[in-house]
């Protein structure tokens, strides 16, 4: 029960009264140095307007003491926060949310009580915020101690300080505590200063049982048993750091370690039925390290690096400066059933992170506008560490359709730019999108190539250098990757003119004068993506740039408004016939012209799309192309290839393109022997295929799989049912065996059901190949006992990566009460676990007959995965787009826009509303345009 002492404070609280200081918060008048001020309760009201906090009290170190009760699932704290007072103030204004207040003092530097009295502290719940009022006037140029006690009970969810459980072998029920805080979350663990600018240094302490271990961002430094048989761990003082990245772990894991070449301790922790899946982590998180410290040319800060899977976790990891925190799926490897494509996502997931101790930890943004300076740089870092470290795995071969799914989101009027305001939580919430990752990794990309490896490299390690523990924004990084002229570099020309031309980013490309700033602004200060439209006259070769949308057509009386004032500083490459050189070329107007040469046969923009941008070769160019690929395709790279096809995709989606003409260049492919334009051409019927398999149109379905699998014979029937052969053969078979089965192609399904049956025979312990196994599992789901033996299957296994397998399976079912069933459990979060929830939702949304049971799970239960998932988050999103994006009629449209207007408040505060809109007018516009001649295009090809 609440004492009397706090039951008054609190009804003290409610009565309220408000006041003001300067142009930046409503607080009371300024009194002298040590003259207190006494207010009646009446007089009180919250002093701070604002969504962001007061700038006039910084926080220089947080002493935090926490005792989680893991079987009363709840917490008591304290934090002492030391601050730095810079204009004279009643008021300190933090952030907390959730939490029970039970006492709030103020001290001075001596540690002596400025008031004995209770301190007033009131709550602004809409801001997230809570208000102390001191007596005594805090003086500028002082530093004071903030000290709160408090309370609250484990998170139910994934954000803040929440609880997680898994089961042993035995059966038994083991809880956890863990913590996730980015981006808002801190202040539901412990008062804090919860935004990026605002750096500190913590020392943790954490009270736990004997039988439980407990882990932080810094190595314990001492373990002390308290008098009630409790031990604390006192943790070392962490380096200067931002609130979002704080974190502690109370488990019952084991863990393995490892050492990397700088004396820097690696452990990987796992629940201990897991522990021998976490070998590979381990390996990787060593490589991965001392690469990054060879890389960035920057020791990593800390003693030791902690990675922990936890079993329930909503996005993939989380880069928590020395303890970053994973999905079970991300992190751990069992060589028997995780797959060649799972090995490479742990890699890729662990690479990421690890990124980001430089990248986001050590330089941050000023302000979540900018996060992709911390996720599309760590993004794009996957790529360049993985090469680096596991040439095998082909990672290069990925990157083409990172940039794809940016593309696809891009050419949305919806989308945004790169760096967008945000302030509340749920607009913060959805600047982790494609935008902020994938574009962000793609302009890198584009930059990299642009400036060349070693100029790129050079300025990011003057960019980490140069803001280490402090933040930064997008200037500060344009800055640091321009201003890399040396004293030599000014003698020899080759990059620089004159030290003022270095300052203003001045760079030599192609014989043109740069100014990389303001190229850089025209690709994250707006939004979209430019459309060049390529025409040869002769020996020139005419450029058009226009903003490339998929929504709207050049014939439609929206379409000026909508191009008006874009303009992208486009670093061009082509390549042509005559020779293998790869030619640059800067455009930075609307139109321009380049002299390729009377003698030039083809040219090809965009060489091994290191740009990001779509290039339409207008007139006769894509007969060109398409003649260039059926006679002497290898005269172009794969990722020249590859591009070709998807821009010819994106055309015909935005009507500038015939889709015959696309189909006839993708035609091509029977002779293409590179895994990677194969599967984007494939993928592109796919895509279509599971359109049109929504229609209710059977002789059209019928007609597109038979046309299908006649273009992929020879490739189906070339792949073995093993995990045999190179990274890239291995992802063939892969996706090319589950498309056929998928497609009913009666030797594949034949195939399948004899290695279920034998995999059913020996009750689940036969090892099925890992690259096939997904195949075999869902043509078992087709039947009742092969799917309640996949289901209680996935009860029982312990590998996440066979799980997911599983789950896939029992999603590909034909028989709708068996996926009503699945939602059901997935919403009840006991057999399938929240965190899969809405994974599981869009895989049943992919399925033909899961399609309208998915959206109507979304409108029937909204609210309840708002309160699993919060408004804005990765989880929502995806649910939102993922349910609606194959929907393709006019009745599909309205009742999207019907179901948003009756969650009107929520609807309006999420971008991804837009978005999910803008695709389904995309899918009518295409069936519109295209179904008829598909249908008669199809006629003509079947034989």
């Amino acid at each position: 029960m609440l004492s009397v002492r706090l039951l008054g404070l609190f009804f003290f609280l409610l009565l309220g009264g408000g006041q003001c200081q300067g142009s930046e918060s409503t607080l009371s008048p300024h009194h002298p140095e040590g003259e207190t001020f006494s207010p009646g309760a009446d007089s009180l009201s919250f002093p701070w307007s604002r969504v962001r906090l007061p700038r006039y009290i910084v926080p220089l170190h947080y002493r935090l003491l926490l005792h989680p009760n893991l079987t009363k699932l709840s917490y008591t704290g304290s934090v002492q926060i030391q601050v730095d007072v810079q204009n004279n103030t009643n008021w300190v204004v933090l952030h907390s949310k959730g939490l029970q207040i039970s006492s709030a003092t103020i001290l001075d530097e001596n540690l002596a009580h400025l008031s004995d009295k209770v301190l007033p502290v009131l709550h602004n719940p809409s801001h997230e915020q809570i208000g102390i009022f001191s007596p005594r006037v805090l003086s500028s140029g002082q530093k004071y101690f903030l000290y709160i006690e408090f309370a609250a009970e484990l998170a139910d969810g994934f954000y803040g300080f929440y609880r997680s459980s898994y089961t042993s072998s035995t059966g038994e029920t083991r809880t956890l505590a863990s913590t996730h805080f980015e981006p808002t979350s801190a202040r539901m663990a412990f008062p804090c200063f919860d935004e990026p600018s605002f750096k500190a240094s913590f020392s943790v302490r954490l009270r736990r049982s004997p039988e439980f271990i407990s882990l932080s961002n810094m190595p314990v430094m001492e373990t002390v048993e308290l008098a009630d048989g409790l031990m604390e761990d006192q943790f070392a003082e962490s380096v200067k750091m931002s609130t979002y990245l704080v974190a502690f772990v109370v488990c019952d894991f084991k863990s393995v370690t490892g050492t990397t070449s700088s004396g820097v301790q690696v452990s990987i922790y796992a629940a201990p039925e897991k522990w021998l899946q976490t070998h590979y982590a381990l390996e990787v998180a060593v490589k991965m390290l001392d690469f990054y410290e060879d890389y960035f040319n920057i020791k990593y800060p800390l003693p030791k690096q902690d990675l922990i899977a936890i079993p329930d976790f909503q996005s993939g990891a989380m880069e928590n400066w020395g303890l970053t925190t994973y999905r079970e799926t991300s992190l751990l490897f069992d060589p028997h059933t995780s797959s060649i494509s799972d090995r490479l996502w742990v890699t890729m997931v662990i690479g990421h992170e690890l990124a980001h101790q430089w990248f986001g930890n050590l330089v941050t943004m000023k302000w979540w506008n900018d996060i992709w300076l911390n996720e599309g740089f760590a993004r794009y870092m996957e790529y360049i560490s993985v090469e680096a470290t596991y040439p095998d795995l082909k990672v290069e071969e990925y990157l083409l359709h990172t940039c794809f799914a940016a593309v696809g989101l891009d050419s949305l009027n919806s989308s945004r730019p790169i760096s967008s305001p945000a302030e509340n939580p749920t607009q913060i919430k959805e600047m982790f999108d494609t935008v902020s990752y994938d574009k962000g990794a793609c302009i890198l990309h584009m930059l990299r190539h642009f400036l060349s490896d070693n100029v790129f490299q050079s300025g990011i390690v003057r960019y980490l250098r140069k803001y280490s523990y402090s933040n930064a924004h997008n200037q500060d990084l344009w800055e640091s990757l321009g201003n890399t002229c040396s004293e030599e570099d000014f003698t020899s020309g080759k990059h620089c003119y004159s030290s003022g031309q270095a300052a203003k980013s001045a760079y030599l490309f192609a014989g043109e004068h740069l100014d990389l700033k303001a190229m850089m602004n025209t690709w994250t200060l707006q939004k979209g993506l430019p459309l060049v439209t390529v025409t040869r006259k002769g020996r020139r070769l005419l450029l058009k740039q226009e903003r490339f949308l998929r929504t709207v057509a050049p014939t439609d009386p929206l379409w000026p408004s909508l191009q008006d004032g874009f303009l992208w500083h486009i670093p061009l490459t082509y390549r042509t016939d005559s020779s293998s050189t790869i030619h640059r070329h800067l455009m930075t107007s609307l139109t321009d012209s380049i002299d390729v040469g009377e003698e030039v046969g083809w040219v090809k923009v965009n060489a091994d799309m290191t740009g990001y941008y779509v290039v339409h070769y207008e007139d006769e160019g894509w007969d060109v192309m398409s003649k260039l690929l059926r006679y002497n395709h290898t005269a172009l790279s794969y990722k020249d290839r590859t591009h070709l096809i998807h821009n010819s995709v994106q055309l015909v989606t935005a009507g500038y393109l015939s889709l015959d003409k696309a189909l006839d260049l993708i035609s091509y492919l029977t002779h293409e022997t590179h895994t990677v334009p194969f599967l984007q051409g494939l993928g592109f019927l796919e895509s279509i295929y599971h359109m049109t398999e929504k229609r209710d149109e059977p002789d059209l379905t019928r007609n597109f799989r038979t046309y299908i699998l006649q273009f992929a014979r020879a490739v189906i029937d070339g792949q073995t049912w093993s995990d045999d052969g190179s990274m890239s053969e291995r992802r063939l078979r892969s996706e090319v065996l589950l498309l056929a089965c998928y497609l009913e192609d009666p030797p594949c399904v034949e195939q399948a059901r004899l290695l279920f049956n034998h995999w059913l025979q020996s009750n689940g312990t036969l090892s099925l190949p890992t690259d096939v196994a997904e195949t075999v599992y869902s043509v078992g789901a087709q039947d009742d006992r092969g799917w309640d033996s996949l289901l209680h299957a996935y009860k029982t296994s312990i590998s996440e990566a066979q799980k997911s397998k599983f789950l896939f399976a029992l999603t590909s079912s034909r028989d709708p009460a068996k996926l009503h069933r699945l939602l059901q459990l997935g919403l009840e979060g006991r057999v399938i676990r929240t965190q899969d929830l809405s994974h599981l939702i869009l895989m049943v949304s992919r399925n033909s007959r899961g399609h309208y049971l998915a959206w109507d799970l979304v409108k029937k239960n909204w609210d309840t995965l708002v309160q699993k998932f919060q408004l804005g988050s990765f989880c929502i999103r995806h649910i939102i787009v993922g349910t609606t994006g194959q929907f393709s009629s006019p009745e599909d449209l309205a009742d999207v826009r019907l179901f948003f207007d009756s969650i009107q408040e929520q609807a309006s505060q999420m971008r991804v509303t837009q978005i999910a809109l803008d695709n389904v007018q995309k899918n009518v516009r295409w069936v519109q345009r295209n179904l008829e001649p598909l249908k008669k295009w199809l006629t003509q090809q079947i034989k």
